[in-house]
């Protein structure tokens, strides 16, 4: 009722409600007391033989419906339903969530607390935590890593050692903390790049990684990727820690095929992880932390980072792989 200025509103609710809880049992009465002559019909026929008499409803199935209604009257008495009046017992679905909410904190508050002193690498090595950092995930990040954590097409696996953003304890847990932004811009658009340039800048980013490619388009490629991608993924095509994936690895997060490569450029990719500090708490994040560390991809120290090219124009692109 928040959502109506008017009080209005709130007189209109309880007249609707009072008038059809009424106006139902007044109906009923009406029906019970009203004379039936025996034999009498509705005058409704179905196959010339089959006829609908007027008969009343049975006792025992007319009382219920008369328990129907006082217990209806009684519900409006103790629970909302009547406007703005919140019913002798003052329930509402916000106080009972926040009533479990505080019953569940007071319950796991301590065991959170608990873990929450301690550092990323004790609380992956503890059995409690893992198991109750494993039903964090399944409930808020299976969804794009999948149960297993190993991802799906645009998602990343998590178990690997492939970490666009870092795959340290502290740079896990502010990826979760405040999520993540990746964008590669788009080179086929103004046009930036032609098809067929394109599609040499495609053949040379699979021959980064050991992928067969047409040796004279991967030449041509090579010559356009310092100008077109080096300020990001760098001279090498090693990338460099949030600003680029490696492209000279196994890894790749959307698909390693022409077409895919070819799509990717021509296109560009935005992806984003959204952000579960505020939803989770530090608590939870800590612990959840602690659990995708625990799944075998994470590192204990942040490797050196790349340096970047001396001009490099302000573009970003992170999103092809991991």
């Amino acid at each position: 009722m928040s959502d109506f200025v008017s009080g209005f509103w709130n007189i209109y609710v309880v007249g609707i409600v009072l008038v059809s809880v009424i106006g139902c049992g007044v109906f009923l009465w009406t029906q019970s007391s009203a004379k039936h002559v025996e034999g009498e019909t509705t005058g409704h026929v179905w196959d010339g033989d089959l006829q609908e008499f007027s008969n009343p409803l049975p006792s025992w199935w007319r009382w219920l419906f008369y328990i129907t209604i006082v217990f209806s009257l009684f519900y409006l008495a103790m629970y909302p339903g009547l406007g703005t009046y919140q019913g002798q017992f003052g329930w509402s679905s916000t106080g009972q969530y926040d009533g479990e909410m505080k019953k569940a904190d007071d319950q796991y508050g301590p065991i959170y607390k608990k873990f929450q002193s301690q550092d990323i690498m004790t609380v992956a090595a503890n059995s409690e935590a893992k198991e109750m950092g494993q039903r964090l995930f399944l409930t808020y990040c299976s969804q794009c890593h999948g149960s297993d954590a190993k991802g799906a097409r645009g998602f990343p696996n998590l178990t690997d050692n492939d970490w666009l953003f870092g795959g340290t304890p502290a740079q896990i847990k502010e990826s979760i903390q405040k999520g993540r932004d990746a964008m590669m811009p788009a080179k086929g658009v103004k046009p930036d790049l032609n098809g067929d340039q394109i599609k040499d800048l495609a053949s040379y980013v699979k021959s980064l990684s050991g992928l067969a490619s047409d040796s004279i388009r991967a030449q041509r490629g090579k010559e356009l990727f310092g100008p077109a991608c080096s300020a990001c993924h760098g001279p090498d095509g090693k990338g460099m820690v949030g600003v680029a994936p490696n492209l000279a690895d196994k890894t790749w997060l959307y698909s390693s095929s022409e077409d895919v490569i070819i799509e990717t450029i021509t296109k560009g990719r935005v992806n984003r992880m959204p952000a579960f500090g505020e939803f989770l708490g530090d608590a939870k994040v800590h612990l959840l932390t602690a659990y995708v560390y625990g799944l075998g991809g994470g590192m204990k120290e942040a490797p050196a980072p790349a340096a970047a090219p001396a001009a490099a124009p302000a573009e970003a692109a992170p999103a092809e792989k991991k």
